[in-house]
């Protein structure tokens, strides 16, 4: 017998009969659909937690658990050295103190429920079902999981998401390019943003002022030259919702996809949970309770995406000669420095320093030789409380309801845009921020000037939202959210370009009515707006004398400027904006600016992937600071005859083909076949509605995209869709594991199953949990 199929057949658990699951109040029921999506059915909101847990470790244990390890600093223990430099980063940032603490600090209902969950996963590992067949391959077993773990799961997936990757390219950029030449590195304004509010509003940046910079610049010089200096994360999200004016069913209507690099299993997983006290269906976040993101209760449905609000600061500190104590404005501030050590698979055990100051922990630079950089996180610096957001989310009834549940979610920073059966739709800026001044938002700034520092909270109330706005629109892709001018709070610095927002408005104005079913299409929209700036640039730039450059601008300038799956020009585009990229990266220096310690900080930054979304700016507004000399036209020139000699002939849908790797499959190559989920070719790019993004650096296959995408038909639950891109399950080998990716792939969509009586008729596995012995106090 074939090894993939040994291990798969020795590792998928039972999905039908009964199993044990001591603790429980009252029988529970697990129906799975013909894409084996779970739908629970409890006696109560304690006995739907811990069955989830127990479906949650069921069919995604070995993820749950390497989360946590990622989390806590513990991966290198299953992942080898590749993992070693994440883990001594999550050491150095506290995560165990921080989730212990803010565990601690949760009212009851958000305690019990954690508790419960935890519950329940354990009762799946002491169940005798076969472990996942990652066990195997690692010769491994399974630690039981304790309720402050959901917190580091959660923690660890929005970590340090946004501005941090921003400022540290920027302070990497200062020394090659200057403080001007710094401040152009942003990310693309189109031209000028489009607003989330009000819906439809257009405004310009805000730009550094460098007479303000001016101390902070001096100090970050000073810095490198003490220490010897001689996102990068992928993703987004789309989400809209049109009010029962503007929707052909009368009703809101809510659609969207969250985009994030493609992690195997996916972030995300598909649930259906019922009680007493709640019935709801959305994506869950495996190992972590609740709907904290997509779900509807059957009166609130609710949907995210990133708002880019600034939750990071960094700190230029200076120490003293022992690096006991650091500069600070009432004098000397002491520092905390302990050791920790991290084990690495193969038996290697590496120890390291873990120093933090009164701003929080070092995370670039040697205090030793002076100076280094300190974050200050909204994700870590004080008690967070979002979980108790989880349970009261549960239980809303209205828009307002549900903004109210909200309050105090920190852990990161959404669009929280939702509609409900009373025909309302909105949009909250659900986070919390700090309030400080703006100049925080470009670079580290001087930890010793006290107006830097934390001046309390912005509060819940005063956080930007819109309520039925007029004209029944809203939409969120990344963009920026209010004005910088129209806000009396400093509240963001960098945000995603606006194309997919304005791509999307565009598509909702063409349609006076938008059906559930339009979603899809939208969904799949391809259209480039970065390629037809390209295009018009080319269209302006004499005729190369180069024959293959000649005709590689000839068959850009005859497309659409979509980016079809099955089309040649998109390959040709990507490949001409490649070496445009490094041509920007070559001419400016910047280049070399990967090398610094402040692009070190894991898991690094690129240059070539930041520059990418800098470079249309730069090419709009026909600015050729950064090229050393050199004309945009000269640099196109250049561009069109290096991608003239790469080969540009495949379809974008081959070129661009993502590979679904599983964590293990490098180190387990024997087992890669079981373990990758298959692929198909897909179309889109970063700028597109169909945002299945590459980075500059790594080549043309898309390495992010929708992790999910959704329709919600308010009041009409049995019309809503969903699918995610690979399946539901985390098992490989399940038949589960990638279904849906054919689906996802053509951008369609499969059912979102909400009435109990159809969900008992269609199931394809029944399983019923048996209670034991009783575990703790009933809800």
């Amino acid at each position: 017998m074939p090894l993939d199929q040994a291990l798969r057949d020795a590792a998928l658990p039972e999905l039908d009969g009964t199993l044990p699951l001591p603790g429980l109040s009252a029988p529970a029921t697990i129906l799975r659909d013909e894409w084996g999506i779970p739908h629970l059915r409890t006696a109560s909101s304690r006995d739907a937690w811990m069955a989830l847990g127990f479906v949650h470790a069921q069919d995604r244990l070995f993820q749950m658990e390497l989360t946590r390890r990622r989390a806590l600093g513990r991966a290198a223990e299953w992942l080898g050295p590749a993992a070693a430099e994440s883990d001594i980063l999550v050491r150095r940032l506290g995560m165990e103190a921080a989730c212990r603490r803010d565990f601690a600090a949760l009212g009851e209902a958000a305690r019990r429920m954690l508790e419960a969950y935890a519950a329940g996963v354990n009762g799946w590992m002491s169940s005798g079902q076969p472990l996942p067949v990652e066990y195997a391959l690692l010769d491994a077993a399974p630690e039981p999981w304790e309720p402050w773990h959901s917190i580091a799961v959660m923690r660890r997936l929005g970590l340090l998401m946004g501005s941090v990757w921003f400022k540290l390219w920027r302070a990497a950029a200062l020394p090659v390019v200057g403080p001007e030449g710094a401040a152009r590195l942003r990310y693309d304004d189109g031209g000028t943003d489009l607003l989330c509010i009000p819906p439809g509003a257009e405004a310009r940046r805000l730009e550094a002022d460098l007479a303000k910079l001016a101390p902070a610049i001096q100090a970050l010089l000073d810095s490198m030259d003490k220490a010897s200096a001689g996102d990068e994360v992928g993703g987004g999200s789309n989400n809209w919702a049109v009010g029962p004016q503007r929707s052909a069913t009368g009703r809101p209507v809510l659609a969207g996809d969250p985009h994030r690099v493609f992690e195997i299993p996916n972030m995300y997983a598909q649930h259906h949970l019922a009680c007493d006290s709640f019935d709801m269906i959305g994506l869950t976040v495996p190992g972590v309770p609740g709907f904290p993101h997509f779900a509807h209760n059957g009166q609130v449905a609710y949907c995210v995406t990133h708002a880019f609000m600034d939750i990071h600061d960094l700190f230029v500190e200076r120490f003293d000669a022992d690096a006991t104590h650091t500069e600070a404005p009432g004098g000397p501030a002491p520092v905390t420095r302990r050791r920790d050590s991290i084990r690495i698979r193969g038996g290697e055990t590496r120890e390291f320093d873990i120093v933090e100051t009164r701003h929080g922990p070092v995370i670039a630079g040697e205090p030793a030789q002076g100076a280094a950089i300190a974050l200050r996180s909204v994700q870590f610096a004080e008690t967070d409380l979002s979980f108790d957001c989880l349970p009261r989310m549960t239980m809303v009834r209205s828009v307002e309801e549900l903004f109210e549940a909200t309050r105090g979610w920190g852990l990161i920073d959404h669009n929280l845009v939702a509609g409900d059966t009373e025909g309302h739709i909105g949009h909250l800026v659900r986070a919390r921020l700090p309030r400080r001044p703006r100049e925080n938002g470009w670079l580290p700034v001087p930890g010793w000037i006290a107006g830097h520092d934390w001046q309390g909270w912005i509060a819940h109330d005063d956080m930007p939202r819109s309520l039925d706005p007029e004209g029944g629109i809203i939409v969120t892709a990344n963009n920026r959210v209010v004005a910088d001018d129209a806000y009396p709070d400093y509240l963001s610095t960098d945000c995603h370009p606006p194309y997919r927002a304005r791509r999307i408005a565009g598509r909702l104005a063409e349609r006076p009515l938008f059906a559930p079913g339009d979603a899809a299409s939208i969904h799949a929209d391809t259209l480039s707006a970065n390629a037809l700036l390209l295009r018009d640039r080319l269209a302006a730039l004499p005729a190369p004398g180069d024959g293959a450059a000649a005709a590689l601008r000839e068959r850009l300038l005859a497309w659409d400027g979509r980016m079809e799956a099955g089309e040649t020009a998109p390959t040709a585009y990507i490949a001409l904006r490649r070496a445009l990229t490094a041509i920007l990266a070559e001419r400016s220096g910047l280049g070399a600016a990967g090398a610094s310690p402040l692009a070190q900080v894991p898991p690094g930054i690129a240059p070539q992937n930041q520059l990418w979304w800098t470079l249309p700016s730069l090419l709009r507004r026909d600015d050729s600071s950064l090229l050393g000399g050199w004309s945009w036209d000269q640099a196109l020139g250049e561009a069109l005859l290096r991608a003239a000699a790469a080969e540009t002939d495949a379809s974008w849908g081959e070129a661009h083909q993502p590979r679904f790797a599983h964590p293990l499959s490098a180190l387990h190559p024997e087992a890669a076949a079981l373990l990758d989920p298959p692929s198909r070719p897909v179309g889109g790019d970063g700028d597109t509605v169909l945002a299945n993004g590459l980075l500059c650096a790594s080549g043309p296959a898309a390495s992010y995209g929708a992790l999910a995408r959704y329709v919600f038909d308010v009041g009409d639950w049995e019309a809503c869709r969903w699918v995610v891109f690979h399946g539901v399950s985390g098992q490989p080998g399940s038949p589960h594991y990638a279904d849906q990716n054919e689906a996802w792939s053509a951008t369609r969509m499969v059912p979102m199953h909400y009435g109990w009586e159809g969900i008992e008729k269609a199931a394809r596995h029944r399983q019923e949990l048996a209670p034991g012995a009783k575990v703790g106090p009933e809800a």
